[in-house]
């Protein structure tokens, strides 16, 4: 089973595999309690995937330790 979006395609928006943990774990709360998603059509089901392809899409930035939506 292979995952998306992939790890590697991750990592050239997120260097640390830590950091990007930590921005769609929060990213997917913020989803949970706004439902307010900024992709169209996700492929995930679930919140936490759903970020990585809000975040894989350029949606969702890390700037000086700060989560900022575009």
């Amino acid at each position: 089973m292979m995952l998306e979006p992939s790890i590697d395609a991750l990592q050239t928006k997120v260097k640390s595999k830590y950091t990007l943990v930590i921005l769609s774990a929060k990213r997917a709360r913020q989803i949970k309690e706004l439902n307010n998603l900024m992709i169209d059509h996700p492929k995930s089901q679930k919140n936490v995937g759903r970020a990585l392809e809000e975040i894989n899409a350029g949606k969702i930035v890390l700037e000086n330790n700060e989560t900022l939506a575009k």
